[in-house]
């Protein structure tokens, strides 16, 4: 079977997990490295993100740099999400 696309929230998901597999902070470069994102779809993905309050953006004192970290809400997005791939696989789906 041809490996699927990722949709939407597996992308999310993906986003969120490479962030809190760094311990909770990555910059952006890494992120978008490990993420295997264009730097169009990558921007527009962590916009959303930064939107709807799953991430949050740290800029660094007297910098131009950033890293990202996860909000309450991102990290509970996660678990929820793993909850519902467990339960979908659960039926061979």
């Amino acid at each position: 079977m041809a490996k699927q696309k990722r949709d939407r929230l597996d992308l999310i998901y993906d986003i969120l997990t490479n962030i809190r597999k760094s311990n909770n902070t990555i910059g952006p470069t890494k992120l978008q490295n490990k993420s295997n994102l264009s730097s169009l779809m990558f921007k527009d993905y962590i916009e959303e993100l930064e939107q709807t309050k799953l991430l949050e953006k740290i800029e660094t004192p007297k910098s131009a740099k950033y890293t990202f970290t996860l909000t309450k809400k991102g990290n509970q997005f996660l678990d929820k999400y793993k909850e519902m791939k467990s339960f979908v696989e659960s039926f061979g789906l």
